[in-house]
């Protein structure tokens, strides 16, 4: 599994419809927008994990302006995206080979439960929409931006 974070003063997406209008999906103010994909190889281990480093990342100012501050500190929220092209392969060629993403049957399933374990904390989650096309938006703090990748040993 993988995740681009980034800590934002406020995030918001949108889905976007057949005629190119958009309908609103999910919206935070303060807290990590969390872009995820996943790989055949992801597991409930590493669900919980990733929930658990997500949840417990201190990426806010404290009051000697150092990041010691986690979500729950600061009252902050979650905004958690699916994006397959996180396991976007661009080593060979102009176009991507997303070999590595998990099949769209897997990978909803493996989101569904990680929105589950991230909601079994005491914060407000927002999500966008699985296989769905999407506008995102974000003011990014900092700028602070964060990667995660579970079958990393670091």
């Amino acid at each position: 599994m993988r995740i681009v974070l980034q800590r934002v003063s406020r995030a918001e997406v949108r889905i976007r419809n057949p005629d190119g209008s958009t309908r609103p999906s999910g919206r935070i103010g303060r807290g990590f927008l969390v872009l995820v994909g996943f790989t055949p190889g992801d597991d409930d281990e590493g669900l919980a994990w990733m929930a658990d480093k997500v949840i417990g990342l201190r990426l806010f100012a404290d009051a000697e302006d150092k990041m010691n501050r986690a979500l729950a500190d600061v009252g902050g929220a979650l905004l958690v995206v699916s994006q397959f092209t996180l396991y976007g392969d661009m080593r060979r060629g102009r176009r991507p080979s997303f070999d590595d993403a998990a099949p769209p049957e897997l990978a909803r399933a493996l989101y569904e439960d990680l929105v589950r374990e991230l909601r079994a904390a005491p914060l407000p989650v927002a999500t966008g929409e699985f296989q769905a096309m999407m506008h995102v938006e974000l003011v990014n703090d900092g700028p602070v931006t964060i990667l995660l990748d579970s079958n990393r040993e670091s």
